[in-house]
């Protein structure tokens, strides 16, 4: 077993994106000599996404510290209850408690601020209105690639099933913005 809890990295994606968006952070833990792998998700359900998640984490040889950005939030919420999970780390997250739902806390948003630029569903799949995305999801990217990012998705969106909440607070293994101590 590694001697360092940190020494494995997984990194979540986020919806709409693909994993290919956490280079640079990839580059710098590499650097910091941490084992780095990162989750390609499917995007089409939830349940689906923790379970590529769980295969990627069952690859470490030890301890994981288990890293969302965005809806990857909820991924690692529902997937960390791994055992070899020590950490998650939410980064711009999804981090929803037992009673909630990506779709609740999108519903949350203030009236005044960007919002999300999600298209209301279609045939049970998320999509995004191109002409929104830079301003309210890539507003720090360069115009041309902000215009890049949301046609090249699939129509997958992130999952059919983005009501379902993760693990009731409170049951064995219950993830959150937590890091437990290992022990053996």
């Amino acid at each position: 077993m590694n001697a360092n809890p940190a020494a494995n990295v997984v990194l979540v994606h986020g919806g709409f994106v693909d994993g290919s968006g956490w280079r640079p952070v990839y580059d710098l833990l590499k650097q910091g000599g941490s084992n780095v792998s990162i989750v390609q998700n499917p995007t089409l359900s939830l349940q689906g996404d923790a379970a590529a998640t769980r295969l990627v984490i069952d690859e470490q040889d030890g301890p994981v510290v288990l890293v969302g950005h965005s809806y990857g939030g909820a991924v690692i919420t529902e997937a960390g209850t791994h055992p070899d999970v020590a950490a998650l780390v939410f980064i711009a997250a999804f981090a929803p408690d037992g009673n909630e739902s990506v779709n609740t806390l999108l519903g949350g948003f203030p009236p005044d601020a960007p919002q999300p630029p999600i298209l209301p569903p279609r045939d049970g799949f998320l999509l995004l209105d191109r002409d929104k995305f830079h301003a309210s999801f890539a507003g720090d990217l360069p115009a041309d690639l902000a215009g890049f990012w949301p046609t090249r998705r699939s129509p997958g969106g992130p999952m059919r099933s983005a009501g379902r909440s993760p693990t009731p607070p409170g049951e064995p293994g219950r993830a959150g913005t937590w890091s437990r101590p290992r022990t053996g």
